[in-house]
């Protein structure tokens, strides 16, 4: 079959001689008041634009369909105002100032529900410009790097004109068409359009650091349109058995397939191949996308099929957006009542690795915007601003300051959540403003000024004797849920050692507590291991430093079933080395007589110890 493909008819114009004609006459087929759809992005054909311009004098009230305009769009000019009407289902660069200043119009839809507009005649299309590789020896042409919704429009159009140039790679998958089903041939060769990778350098390493660890080997992921996606491909360098099922490729894919990541190899279904509906690009992508067996392009009706998304195991969606609010609405196309972008794929491919067994729906975007001035994390979306994946939707957001996990959670919790991964400049207004709306309560105000970032040099991890891979991190405003889970499934006497009273409950307050600390004086880290949502905490260490003598007293607990693992050893060596880095002296502790194992801990730690018994418990003093 792929060979087949691969031969070209040398005199193939001489066999179709009566479909060709000259651009201009070609266009001059376009009538004042019809719907005329462009090809998407680097496919459209610059030829036949241009010869559209060119009977711009003859036309009136022409509407230009496109999903996104890549390169120049003459026809979006003011002065053609009265003779070309933009309609586009995605808003690029190109057409941005021509939607504010409301000469076109933007059609907010998720791209899997795109063609269904063409093939039910709610948006009847006249004509179809599209551009497509010459005719192999089937008589059978490629619509090369644009399939997506080219496909159904060209179904769909009353007149097809296509260019046939030679630049369009040849790619495989649901890209052909018989020489048959177009109307009008323009032969033209000239350079596709191309678009250079978006600039990467200035997006924060966390956050790509963040997102891919969210990323599992043998997942299938989508990344979305813009700078973050091109950010992560270093990351993802060192994945194992990586599939791609997404609408929209760019140049990050070469170096993610030549590093080794993407096998493809675990997808359910598409095995071994590159799944996805148009690339825009360098000629460096397209030379690598032409005749190649590995990619398989396909219209979007297949590539954004929720239903189909959501077979793959371990879908990992990641997407962006403009903002997000504390009650997770995500806005991604708009700028309050400015749109900015589209609806795109997110809603399809959020819904389908929601679905997914073991998938992931993630959101990432920048901590804040316009130079660090304006937080992405708002309380209030901006007025006029269009919620793309709703609250009841959205799962992970992500930013360079960490993950919030959404889905399930409550309002506080998405509240606090979402703050903890704000920029910390803009934390406590959040608060503040999270508490004047009623989404916190009203305890929480007293523990403004608490959010405070955590040094990186907190975070270690541990292998147990049993293979497991615990992880030790700083406590977070989220962890209060998985604290109290962890207090409550201690034994009495685990409970009445750490705390020294046959405790039986724990307050909101003290939970609270727990959990909001000032990493500036007292330190607590949390030992986790993975869980089915997310991680649960088997152990917890802190310190709280006492300014007048310079010297912390330490504390740590470690959950029964996990006790007999050298976890409490672990957790104190950690907390020391972290004091000392501190400049602090040493440590105290208040110890009962009967806890042999933290006696060991501190006899056997090679300090300095002093200690003193009175009433049944142990002072000790550590020095470093």
């Amino acid at each position: 079959m792929i060979g087949e493909y691969s031969s070209f008819d040398g005199a193939w114009q001489e066999k179709y001689s009566d479909m060709i004609a000259t651009p201009c006459k070609a266009l001059s087929l376009v009538k004042p008041g019809q719907r005329v759809f462009i090809s998407t992005g680097c496919a459209a054909p610059v030829v036949l634009i241009q010869a559209l311009m060119e009977q711009a004098g003859n036309l009136a009230d022409v509407e230009i369909i496109q999903l996104l305009t890549q390169g120049e769009a003459p026809f979006a000019a003011s002065k053609y105002a009265e003779t070309f009407r933009v309609n586009s289902f995605f808003i690029g660069s190109a057409i941005r100032d021509h939607v504010r200043e409301g000469l076109g119009g933007y059609t907010p839809i998720s791209l899997s529900s795109i063609p269904e507009l063409f093939h039910n005649g709610q948006l009847p299309l006249d004509v179809a410009l599209i551009q497509v590789s010459p005719p192999d020896i089937r008589g059978r042409v490629s619509l090369g790097v644009s399939v997506d919704i080219v496909k159904a429009a060209t179904a769909n159009a009353s007149l097809v004109i296509a260019q046939v140039n030679s630049s369009m790679p040849r790619t495989f998958g649901d890209t052909f068409l018989d020489v048959y089903d177009l109307d009008i041939l323009v032969v033209e060769d000239v350079p596709l359009l191309e678009r250079t990778p978006d600039p990467a350098e200035n997006i924060p390493l966390r956050l790509g650091e963040h997102v891919a660890a969210l990323v599992e080997d043998g997942a299938t992921i989508e990344l979305g349109i813009g700078r973050i996606p091109h950010s992560l491909v270093d990351f993802l360098k060192i994945k194992k058995d990586l599939g791609i099922h997404t609408e929209m490729l760019t140049d990050w894919i070469i170096d993610l397939i030549n590093s080794g990541a993407v096998t493809g190899a675990r997808k359910t279904s598409d095995q071994c191949r590159i799944t996805t509906s148009f690339c825009m690009g360098t000629r460096k992508l397209y030379d690598f996308v032409d005749n190649n067996p590995l990619f398989s392009f396909r219209p979007t009706e297949y590539v954004n099929d929720t239903h189909i998304i959501a077979r793959q195991n371990k879908m990992t969606a990641i997407n962006t957006a403009l903002e997000v609010d504390l009650t997770g609405q995500v806005c991604a196309d708009s700028l309050g009542t400015e749109f900015f972008w589209g609806i795109g794929g997110q809603v399809d491919f959020n819904r389908g690795a929601a679905r997914s067994k073991g998938g992931k729906a993630i959101i990432a975007l920048e901590s804040t915007a316009k130079q660090g001035t304006v937080s992405r994390i708002v309380t209030r979306l901006t007025e006029g601003a269009g919620v793309v994946t709703t609250r009841g939707e959205v799962h992970y957001v992500v930013t360079e300051y960490g993950v919030a996990y959404l889905h399930g959670k409550s309002v506080q919790e998405r509240a606090m959540a979402l703050i903890s991964i704000a920029h910390p400049d803009f934390r406590e207004q959040l608060l503040r403003e999270a508490l004047e709306a009623k989404y916190l309560y009203r305890e929480f105000a007293d523990i403004e000024g608490r959010f405070v970032v955590a040094s990186r040099e907190t975070k270690t991890s541990m292998l147990l004797d049993d293979g497991t891979l615990m992880n030790l991190r700083p406590i977070h405003p989220t962890d209060e849920p998985r604290m109290r889970n962890l207090l409550y499934a201690l034994s009495k006497e685990t409970v009445y050692y750490r705390f020294m009273g046959m405790q039986k409950r724990f307050g909101h307050q003290q939970i609270k507590d727990f959990v909001y600390i000032d990493h500036r004086k007292d330190v607590a880290l949390v030992g986790t291991v993975p869980a089915s949502q997310g991680e649960k905490i088997i152990a917890v260490g802190r310190y709280f430093l006492n300014e007048k003598t310079n010297r912390a007293e330490v504390a740590f607990v470690v959950r029964d079933d996990w006790q007999g693992h050298g976890i409490g050893g672990f957790l104190f060596r950690h907390l020391r080395i972290i004091a000392m880095r501190n400049g602090i002296a040493g440590f105290t502790a208040e110890v009962l007589r009967d806890n042999n194992r933290m006696h060991s801990i501190f006899n056997h730690s090679g300090l300095t110890v002093q200690s003193s018994l009175e009433e049944g418990v142990f002072s000790f003093r550590l020095d470093f």
